[in-house]
């Protein structure tokens, strides 16, 4: 299955598939005509776009995959920003292929795509690689160390503080704050307070040490 909302680029790569011997079960050009067909017509793949008229194909791919465990996706963006792929990749997507690979590379991907191989564009596999290596760490990992201070803003940074409240809180200029922040983004390898605040649920540090 094809989704993509550019008709001539969706039509075009169905075309190659079929004269490549692929059954090309059905197209869709958004996002929720691609979760209701891939419901009903459940192929193996779904080669899938992530901007879907302005729409991102991201809840697509994770209510697919939710709904039919059994479907594998395989994105095939025009983006190789770090940031959609790993979105791409925690929505239950199976790889992450850019418009820019050859036709013979789309069709090999598809081909082990459905043979049950996670397939990504080189150089966007071990960037996904090393997130969930970090994600499987944990906060045992012997990885880079916060300070107490880099904890302490941190769990602030969690319970949604600005950096203004978080200064007036631990009695701090704002730009010491700020100092704080940048430097725990960069030791965890992150790139914003929404990930931040992310990983510090995750892990625990939105709640209150014990007294």
């Amino acid at each position: 299955m094809v989704v993509d909302d550019h008709p001539m680029w969706r039509e075009g790569v169905a075309r190659d598939l079929a004269e490549r011997g692929f059954a090309v079960a059905a197209t869709a050009s958004d996002a929720g005509s691609a979760v209701r067909i891939a419901g009903t017509v459940r192929p193996q793949v779904v080669l899938m776009d992530l901007n879907l008229a302005g729409e991102s194909g991201v809840p697509a791919i994770a209510r697919i995959t939710a709904e039919a465990p059994e479907v594998r996706v395989l994105v095939l963006s025009a983006s190789g920003e770090h940031s959609d792929v790993l979105e791409a990749v925690k929505a239950g997507a199976s790889g992450y292929l850019v418009k820019s690979a050859s036709a013979e590379e789309l069709v090999e991907a598809v081909r082990r795509t459905a043979a049950g191989d996670a397939v990504f564009t080189p150089g966007l596999a071990g960037l996904v690689l090393g997130e969930y290596r970090r994600m499987a760490a944990g906060p045992t990992d012997e990885g880079p160390r916060l300070t107490d201070r880099e904890t302490e803003v941190l769990r602030l940074v969690a319970k949604g503080m600005t950096a203004r409240k978080i200064a007036e809180k631990l009695v701090l200029s704002h730009r010491t704050v700020e100092n704080h922040v940048q430097s725990t983004l960069r030791k965890l390898q992150l790139h914003n307070r929404v990930e931040l605040a992310r990983y510090a649920i995750e892990h625990g540090l939105d709640q209150d040490p014990p007294q």
